[in-house]
This record gives structure tokens, C-alpha cells and sequence, in this order.
């Protein structure tokens, strides 16, 4: 973790919680080193800061992360920052009109993961936490539970989710 401990020492005091936290969801545990990686580097693209974005992935690959994972964790976020935005207007606006037009979006990438299924599915719960999707967030939520993780996987990633979230903000200011 030695670009992103970098990028952090430069966090003013008032993030010195962030410094702390990063250091420590980035940690495997109850998250595999592939999970914890992709969900850094997905919620770090959704976090749209650049040296976050290039520390974390930097760290990924130092810890032997491979090109699939890496892949499949920017998939989540472009694809989360389409689905997030037109699934949370239907939820909003709340209309029955709205919720039954077809959203005729591609989203095949979705379906052609090139690590696995389930750890795709927790990236993309990661940055619907972030992007703030209640559906999203749920549907995601019942998929990797269905796949077999626990609730403390989908808690360890969305932990990882807003200390990325808030280590984007630490960066700038």
C-alpha cells in the first residue's frame, strides 16, 4: 500500500481519521485480497480522483491483482454511474410511468465479467453506495448474499466505499 499511504500522508489533520481508516480497510479479512482491491479501485474511479484513482491502483497491482479484477472494477463504475443515475430517478420521481418504461441502456457488460461473478456484483454494491442507488444498492446487495457472501462482506465493502469516498475529498483539500 505504499502510493497510497503516500497520497494520504499529505491528507491535512482534519482527515487524519481517512489516513487512518484507508489504511485500514485495505486490509484482507473477511474480503479477499481480489474483493478488497476491486472494490478500492471501482469506488476510487467513482470517486473521480485521479491520484486516488492511479495510488489504488497502483497498490492493487503491487499485491499481484490481476488484469480481470482490475477490468472488472472499472466496469462497475462506468456502468454503475449510467445504472445509478436512471434507477434512482425512477425510485425518486416514484411514477408508474416511469417504472414501467424499458431503460434500453446496454449493459452487457454485466453479464461478461472476466474475474467472477459475485466479486463484480460487489464492486458495483460498493459504487451504488457511493452514487447513493437504494435500488442498486439492494438488488447487489441480494445478489452476492445469494452467491454466498455475508452480511459482513457487504459490510466490509461498502466500509471501503466511503473511506475511498471520503479519501477523494481528503485529496483535495
Amino acid at each position: 500500500m505504499e502510493q497510497t499511504a503516500k497520497l494520504a500522508e499529505g491528507f491535512p489533520d482534519v482527515a487524519k481519521d481517512i489516513r487512518i481508516n484507508l489504511q485500514n480497510v485495505l486490509q484482507t479479512g473477511t474480503l479477499t485480497a481480489d474483493q478488497v482491491w476491486g472494490t478500492a479501485i471501482a469506488c476510487a474511479h467513482a470517486a473521480r480522483n485521479d491520484a486516488l484513482k492511479q495510488a489504488i491502483e497502483a497498490d492493487a497491482r503491487s499485491a499481484g491483482i490481476g488484469d480481470g479484477v482490475v477490468a472488472d472494477a472499472k466496469a462497475a463504475a462506468v456502468l454503475m454511474g449510467m445504472n445509478n443515475v436512471i434507477y434512482r430517478f425512477k425510485h425518486v420521481v416514484g411514477k408508474e410511468d416511469y417504472e414501467k418504461k424499458p431503460i434500453r441502456l446496454r449493459m452487457q457488460r454485466l453479464a461478461q465479467v472476466t474475474s467472477n461473478k459475485t466479486d463484480f456484483e460487489l464492486f458495483c454494491l460498493a459504487v451504488s453506495a457511493i452514487n447513493n442507488c437504494q435500488n442498486c444498492m439492494a438488488a447487489h446487495e441480494a445478489a452476492v448474499i445469494k452467491q454466498g457472501l455475508t452480511e459482513d462482506h457487504v459490510w466490509d465493502s461498502v466500509r471501503i466505499a466511503a473511506t475511498i469516498h471520503a479519501a477523494a475529498f481528503a485529496a483535495e483539500v
